[in-house]
């Protein structure tokens, strides 16, 4: 696994799913069902010190995993997310 903030192109369908990358200058096509990744809303931030009762602190898709591969073969699988402006690779699977 290597972390990473590197830029990244994503484009996704209609419902917002990833279809497809360019990263370092190479496609890659998504193959598999993106997973999605969650993290605290953001509405949530003012009372993030707060325990909320009943239940947990309410989730929102924060970026996509999923895997993805190149016109020649080579694959790897991706932690992507948005910052509201771009879209950054977070981690790369090997």
């Amino acid at each position: 696994m290597r972390q990473t903030m590197e830029p990244v192109e994503v484009w996704t369908d209609a419902a917002g799913l990833p279809e497809r990358l360019v990263w370092r200058a190479r496609r890659y096509r998504v193959d598999d069902t993106p997973t999605p990744l969650v993290g605290p809303a953001d509405w949530w931030l003012p009372f993030a010190g707060e325990t909320p009762a009943p239940g947990r602190v309410p989730l929102a898709i924060s970026g996509w995993r999923f895997q993805a591969s190149g016109g020649d073969g080579e694959s790897h699988v991706f932690d992507v997310g948005h910052d509201g402006t771009h879209w950054h690779v977070l981690r790369v699977f090997d």
